[in-house]
Parts: structure tokens; C-alpha cells; sequence
């Protein structure tokens, strides 16, 4: 029972990591229909300022940089990649623009980071909390804390605020917003800048637990696309639900079965997702009016 609970907390914490990625797929898919599948770059790219500017201002002043910068990249993917295949009505467009962007952003890391990966050191004590036969890092619950409160920020500023609204008015529906004078452009651009800050947020929390390089965001976006695929691209709670799911899960496969055989598991519920209920787990069908 030791072991099991031990290898719940594990998931768990990085099942939020996974849940706040797919979270920030889930809002550029709302306001345009279109994904950043340069997720794991903006990861990395986070990770790896927020390690270069926390030798300076350390780790806590770091976190809104790290965000602002991570707002900045975002919005330059949807400039640069976005934008030209939505005004063109390109329809794969949009996906080669991002994968492009993002190998740039990799070379870019790479060449001034280098290619081996770095040490973030932990902003907390390392030493674990035992609770019953339990050993917690404070990193881990940190980590839990941290996502929870980032996901919760984002869905207050949703729901009170002004340019919060706009989003879910754009999301809902476009042509409308556009119609009671939104700016639906400068929507589309602010949910692509969003979500790169929610990915910069996820690489400044994950580091101190990893090693911190410009391939680190790789598997990561990966597996939190898949999240977001079975929890459901217009669920909240399903990205959570999903992405505890297949962080427990491949914690357990890789200590019971094997390690090489731990993404197995939620590759096979991905496939039984989309094959009974392609919408996610928690995810509406939507209907379109012709």
C-alpha cells in the first residue's frame, strides 16, 4: 500500500503538468478552432528563461516574467503562423506554420542554451513531508498548487473581466462577437499568448523536478494533447480529470510492468476514447447550422 499511495503522488503531480498544458490547448481551440503544436517548445523556451533570469531575480520574481514572456511568444506564433492561414481559410495552414515555429524555437534554444540539458534548482527545501508511510516532496505539492491556482486564474479572468468575456463571446461564437464589435482578431491573438504563458507557467514548474533543456517540452505536449483529446478539447474539468488518469497510470506501468512499456496505457485509452466517444470524455458534440 506504501508503494501504490507513493506512486499516486507521483502521478498525480505530474498529471497536472499534463492538465495544465492540454488546458492551454483548450484555449486557442476555443476562440479558433486551430492548436499550437509548437506547445512544447514554449515549454522549454519557459523553462529555460525563467532558469537563466531566476539566477538574477530568483525563482519567485521569475514566475510573471517567465509568463509575460511566454504571453509575448504566443502572440508571435499567431502573428507569424496563425493569422495568414486563418485570413487565407487555409485549412492544415495553421498546422505546419506552428510545428515550423516551434522547430525554430527549439534551434533557437539550443543555440543559446546549448544542447545539454541544465540543472533548475529547486525553490524549495528538498526535503520530503512523510505523511503515514508517505514521502511528499514539497516541489510535488507545489507543483499541484501551482497548476490548480493557474487554471483557476485563467477561468476568474474568464468570467469577471472585460477582455475574459470577450474570450468566451469569441469562443462561443465568432461571427457574432465580431458583429457586437469585438475584436475578434486581437481575441484569437491574446488566447495564443495565453496559452503559451500557461505552457511557460507548466516548464517553470516542472524543472526544478527534471532536467531542463530545449527537447524537455517534447513528450510533455505530446502526452497533454492526448489529455486534452480524452478529457475533451472544451472541458476544463476533463483536462484535470484526463490528465490525473494517465499521470497515475503511467506511474504505476512503469514500476508493476516495465518503463519502456509506460505510454502504453494511455495510448490505448486514447484510442478507445476516440473510437466511442470522439469528443472526449467530458467534451459536447457541437453543432453546426448549415
Amino acid at each position: 500500500m506504501q508503494i501504490f499511495m507513493q506512486l499516486v503522488v507521483s502521478g498525480v503531480s505530474i498529471g497536472m503538468i499534463y492538465a495544465v498544458i492540454a488546458f492551454g490547448y483548450q484555449l486557442t481551440y476555443a476562440t479558433s478552432k486551430t492548436l499550437n503544436f509548437g506547445q512544447g517548445e514554449s515549454l522549454a523556451l519557459g523553462a529555460l528563461f525563467g532558469l537563466s533570469v531566476s539566477s538574477v531575480t530568483g525563482y519567485w520574481l521569475m514566475l510573471p516574467l517567465a509568463i509575460v514572456f511566454g504571453l509575448a511568444q504566443g502572440a508571435l506564433v499567431e502573428r507569424l503562423g496563425v493569422r495568414p492561414a486563418l485570413r487565407t481559410r487555409s485549412e492544415f495552414g495553421w498546422i505546419m506554420a506552428t510545428i515550423a515555429l516551434g522547430i525554430i524555437g527549439k534551434n533557437v534554444a539550443e543555440t543559446i542554451w546549448g544542447k545539454d540539458d541544465l540543472r533548475f534548482p529547486s525553490p524549495i527545501s528538498d526535503t520530503p513531508f512523510v505523511i503515514g508511510e508517505v514521502r511528499i516532496l514539497p516541489m510535488e505539492l507545489f507543483v499541484l498548487v501551482g497548476a490548480l491556482g493557474i487554471m483557476l486564474a485563467i477561468e476568474l479572468f474568464t468570467r469577471k473581466s472585460l477582455w475574459g468575456k470577450a474570450v468566451v463571446a469569441t469562443s462561443d461564437d465568432r461571427d457574432a462577437a465580431s458583429l457586437m464589435g469585438i475584436n475578434t482578431s486581437s481575441v484569437i491573438t491574446f488566447s495564443f499568448g495565453l496559452s503559451s504563458a500557461v505552457a511557460a507557467f507548466a516548464g517553470v514548474l516542472v524543472a526544478p523536478l527534471t532536467l531542463t533543456g530545449a527537447s524537455m517540452g517534447a513528450v510533455l505536449a505530446l502526452k497533454a494533447f492526448s489529455v486534452a483529446i480524452i478529457g475533451g478539447l472544451n472541458s476544463g474539468m476533463g483536462v484535470i480529470v484526463g490528465g490525473l488518469v494517465l499521470g497515475v497510470t503511467e506511474a504505476m506501468t512503469s514500476f508493476y510492468v516495465s518503463t519502456g512499456y509506460k505510454d502504453v496505457p494511455g495510448l490505448i485509452l486514447l484510442l478507445l476514447v476516440l473510437a466511442i466517444k470522439p469528443t472526449g470524455l467530458f467534451g459536447k458534440a457541437a453543432i453546426k447550422k448549415v
